[in-house]
This record gives structure tokens, sequence and C-alpha cells, in this order.
């Protein structure tokens, strides 16, 4: 695991959609987080985490 990937799952646990932001730019992953992370904040963090490790 390359320390890009090891800062990023850090700031998925703090942040979920600035870490899929910086990982995947404006789309529609970002958009799926940010409503996931509103609605409650784990579905937001798990998707968070699929999205950097896929």
């Amino acid at each position: 695991m390359d320390t890009n990937k090891l800062l990023l799952i850090i700031i998925a646990i703090l942040l979920p959609p600035v870490a899929v932001f910086l990982k995947s730019g404006v789309g529609k992953d970002l958009l799926i987080n940010i409503i996931l992370c509103l609605l409650f904040f784990v579905p937001g963090l798990l998707h968070a985490l699929w999205v950097i490790t896929k």
C-alpha cells in the first residue's frame, strides 16, 4: 500500500466526501457519498473506503 492511498484512507475516516473528491473528482461518486453522509455517517464512510480501495 502506498502512502497516497493510506493518506486517503485517513481522510476518508475523518471527512468521507473530501476523500472521494480527491480520488475521483466531481461526479456521481461524490454526489452519492454526500447523500450517504447526510443520511448517516457510516454508509458514507463505507462508500468512501470502497471508492478509494477499488
